[in-house]
């Protein structure tokens, strides 16, 4: 009874902010009109944030799979120094390298795009996905995948058809890890991103809000917040299972 009694404490300690959060956006409902109708249009921002979402998942999950695979099967030189290096970027603070990584983009063509946003993304993204990746494919039995090559499967079939099926629940994990992260950051799209039309709804969020002389609107702001928050709880609720089994694989061997 006391396990259920904390469960039930912490949930409503953790749910307390969201639950009054939507309370006092509803209290004048007008602000998601004005919010609807600010700058280029909420759907403009919401359209962003999602394409943005969308290229920082798909190429996280592409690069996390295909490296966590070569890292738990295959031997080269350096691999565990190159995978150390790779984590090494979560010590990195960083808002400290996004002036540098703006400049970089600028060479690639890239500066001021949803495209070039994506990519740092990726980037951050990528520590977390490979160690989940990795872990999870060195928990699958290696006779799975000689039993499929076998049976006349080559590599990378083996690995797309069969591989990646076994370790769904950590793509799921990465992804959704991913899809918060992009969909919540605020600093880099505020550094990296110039044009109005290409804000993503935290920027704009923190531009509608804003006010002369440091004044916040907080009603807006409310309303902001439940409009973000939202697709992220959906999410979560849907792939909770996914989610908590994709964990346990990711972060457990054997």
């Amino acid at each position: 009874m006391s396990r259920y009694l904390t469960l039930s404490a912490l949930a409503v300690l953790f749910l307390f902010p969201l639950a009054w959060s939507g309370y006092a956006s509803l209290e004048e409902p007008a602000d998601y009109l004005r919010m609807a109708r600010f700058g280029e249009g909420l759907g403009t921002y919401a359209g962003n944030s999602v394409l943005v979402s969308a290229m920082t998942v798909a190429g996280t999950l592409v690069v996390s799979a295909l490296g966590g695979y070569a890292f738990a099967r295959f031997d080269f030189p350096g691999k565990n120094l190159l995978f150390l290096a790779t984590l090494a970027i979560l010590m990195v603070p960083y808002a400290t390298i996004l002036i540098p990584l703006y400049v970089l983009l600028g060479y690639l063509g890239l500066q001021n795009s949803l495209a070039g946003l994506a990519l740092v993304f990726v980037m951050f993204q990528l520590p977390f996905g490979l160690f989940m990746m990795r872990n999870a494919f060195e928990a699958l039995p290696r006779e799975l995948e000689e039993a499929a090559l076998v049976d006349g499967c080559g590599t990378f079939r083996a690995f797309a058809g069969i591989l990646l099926r076994a370790v769904r629940p950590a793509l799921i994990t990465v992804g959704l890890f991913a899809f918060l992260a992009s969909w919540n950051d605020f600093f880099a799209p505020l550094i990296l991103l110039n044009d109005g039309a290409s804000f993503t709804l935290p920027v704009a969020v923190f531009s509608m809000t804003s006010q002369t002389m440091g004044a916040i609107d907080y009603g807006m702001l409310q309303a902001g917040v439940m409009v973000m928050a939202v697709p992220c709880l959906i999410l979560f609720i849907v792939l909770q299972r996914h989610y908590v089994r994709g964990f346990m694989s990711g972060a457990l061997r054997g």
